[in-house]
């Protein structure tokens, strides 16, 4: 078996990554269940606007990768 491409690796490890986000998210829907769990409106919109902030910053470095490499 050869050498795995760049687009190749990316897209085994996107596809895990994802998945593992997916499955969290899912895993994270599960406290809405109010026979198991209390929580107060500045709690959630604490977690949302943390998430929210998280998927931007992710969107953001695609945008410009080369913005995080450090030069001088």
């Amino acid at each position: 078996m050869g050498k795995e491409t760049k687009k190749e690796r990316f897209k085994r490890v996107a596809e895990k990554r994802v998945q593992n986000i997916l499955n969290s998210i899912r895993s994270l829907s599960g406290l809405s269940n109010k026979k198991v769990y209390e929580w107060e409106t500045k709690q959630l919109e604490k977690i949302w606007k943390a998430i929210e902030q998280e998927i931007g910053n992710c969107k953001n470095s695609f945008k410009d990768p080369e913005s995080k490499i450090f030069k001088l």
